[in-house]
């Protein structure tokens, strides 16, 4: 999509803004980074873009407020979503007891061409392809460019199940972003599996693409089309295969799991006990792509042969691939070398090298933090780094926020060894990308959340080892006030110091 038709699309979400919102808003002088805007009863409005979070000063959201933009926009269906006519946009209502709106997020939708170049071959392979990341990395947005080029460059018929018409806008008539795509909406989140049905049984789809696929009736709705010959294209609640190869009611998605009890000489044979897991049947997509960051892909081309792998507790290796800043796309672990890689000997692991010279290899540990989605982190971004599996090894650790309490028996053997403790708060993978981008100095680290974040970390660290109090950089009120959740939750106190710009925290040690 041009510049312009953003821009044009932006201010028809702006336009049911209370006017003052409307008029703050305008100052920016680049609009088209436009996030959301969150009006919440009592507080003042925040305005988030790319990159930087704002409050509006002065009078606090009211009630009249929330009544001039739920009065300008579509009707709010049974998950309390409601759109602007033939535009992406999203306005979601959080309501009291009562029923009453009392808080609304405005979150600006765009249709955005051309994202679909780095794995335009994967779509075009007529094969079922499930998208994986965390919400907002962009698997919409892949959904609503794939079904725009199936329909117009290659002239499939396709349908997309458009739930909360998130992929095709709200109103009757979808948005151009899908191209020459028919939608079937879903009156009710529930509903949208008896819908994926209707939609092959009723229209004769060569195509269907349907978004956050969740419940156990979706999942074998799911196996129903792809059984009948249509390409499926989806996404799924999940960030990586290992989430959804556990989650019990997706797991089907991917081949499921079941127990098999082997005989003596069968499991003498594969040097195995007696009880193993295997794959239940084959996976319902042929092919999954795990979005690490927007321009960061890892792409398993055989679901079957991964899920074979893991279950063998071995580490299949997808293909990474990366949009560089200049356009051109790169590509790292091609799948032909997927294999079952025997585990070194101690004498082998201790010859394990880096082709660039003069590195020094960093030994990581995951406590709480998936190994597989730390391996496939390390390999998108070509660092000099291995996960091991005990603490002993290990140059650091890498946890999770609700498994690194002080009290803990890993923090406190880590601390006895010297071993620096880096905390993220949730096991995803764009955390994972960021926190090593961050360690090892490569790429961009250019999410603010996620420094401020690290830094007071850090800072944490070494307070309580000096017994010293330390300021951070200063930031906004936001990030202040999520550095200062961090501090409480560490058991120490802090306070904001100087003033704006400059204002700050003030880490103190324990009393």
């Amino acid at each position: 999509m041009q510049l312009r038709d953003t821009l044009d699309e932006i201010k028809q979400l702006l336009a049911v803004l209370p006017p003052r919102v409307y008029g703050f808003i305008q100052e920016f002088s680049d609009v088209a980074k436009l996030v959301e805007i969150v009006l919440d009863l009592g507080k003042l409005p925040e305005i988030r873009f790319d990159g930087q979070v704002v409050y509006i000063e002065g009078p606090l959201v009211t009630q009249e407020d929330l009544d001039y933009v739920t009065s300008q926009v579509g009707d709010f269906s049974l998950d309390n979503r409601a759109g602007i006519e033939r535009t992406l946009h999203r306005i979601s209502a959080i309501r009291n007891r009562r029923g009453k709106v009392i808080g609304l997020t405005c979150r600006v939708g765009r249709a955005i061409y051309g994202t679909i170049d780095i794995i335009r071959d994967v779509v075009e392979s007529g094969k079922n392809i499930l998208f994986l990341g965390p919400p907002g990395i962009g698997k919409t947005t892949k959904l609503r460019e794939s079904s725009r080029v199936l329909s117009d460059e290659f002239h499939k018929r396709v349908i997309i199940v458009d739930t909360s018409n998130e992929i095709a806008g709200d109103g009757d008539i979808p948005h151009p972003g899908i191209g020459r795509a028919r939608r079937m909406q879903v009156s009710t989140p529930d509903k949208q599996h008896a819908v994926m049905i209707e939609a092959v049984e009723n229209h004769m789809p060569e195509v269907i693409v349907v978004d956050e696929i969740g419940t156990e009736e979706e999942a074998k709705a799911a196996r129903t089309i792809a059984e009948r010959g249509v390409q499926l294209i989806g996404t799924a609640h999940g960030n990586n295969l290992d989430n959804l190869l556990n989650n019990p009611t997706l797991s089907d998605l991917v081949g499921g799991i079941q127990t098999v009890i082997l005989g003596d000489d069968e499991a003498r044979r594969r040097h195995t006990q007696k009880s193993v897991l295997e794959r239940k049947a084959p996976p319902t997509f042929d092919m999954l792509i795990e979005i690490l960051e927007r321009d960061t892909f890892a792409i398993f081309f055989d679901v079957a042969r991964a899920v074979d792998l893991m279950l063998k507790g071995k580490v299949p290796r997808p293909e990474i691939r990366i949009r560089k800043e200049d356009g051109k796309i790169e590509i790292r672990d091609k799948t032909e070398e997927l294999e079952e890689i025997p585990d070194p000997t101690e004498e082998e692991a201790e010859e394990i090298r880096y082709e660039k010279e003069g590195d020094k290899v960093t030994r990581i540990y995951p406590f709480a933090v998936n190994k597989g989605q730390i391996e496939r982190a390390i390999a998108s971004l070509g660092i000099p780094a291995i996960v091991v599996d005990s603490l002993n090894e290990a140059d650091i650790v890498l946890t999770i926020k609700s498994r690194a309490k002080p009290s803990s028996r890993m923090v406190k053997g880590a601390a006895e060894a010297g071993i620096p403790v880096h905390v993220i708060r949730k096991n995803v993978s764009s955390q994972i990308l960021r926190f090593l981008k961050y360690n090892f100095g490569v790429g961009s680290t250019q999410d603010p959340e996620e420094l401020a974040a690290h830094e007071a970390q850090e800072t944490i660290r070494r307070v309580g080892q000096t017994g010293r109090s330390e300021d951070l950089s200063p930031q906004n009120a936001y990030l202040r006030r999520l550095q200062h959740q961090m501090v409480d939750d560490a058991g120490m106190r802090s306070e904001s110091v100087g003033e704006e710009p400059t204002r700050r925290l003030r880490i103190y040690p324990r009393a």
